[in-house]
């Protein structure tokens, strides 16, 4: 019995660990869930004319 008691507590611990691992993670930049997609947006954006840019010269 004292086996199942040992996964157990374990278990117990790795999901405080892990639950302490997350913890604020997601909002460490503070911006809203529409702010942080437009952010994403521009940043995709700004890297596609990028890719687009280094691309063209290669293709002339």
């Amino acid at each position: 019995m004292t086996r199942g008691n040992q996964r157990e507590l374990a278990r117990q611990k790795n999901a405080k660990k892990q639950t302490d691992n997350t913890k604020g993670k997601r909002n460490e930049d503070g911006l809203s869930a529409a702010a942080r997609k437009q952010r994403d947006a521009e940043i995709m954006q700004q890297k596609q004319k990028k890719a687009s840019e280094k691309g063209d010269p290669k293709a002339k």
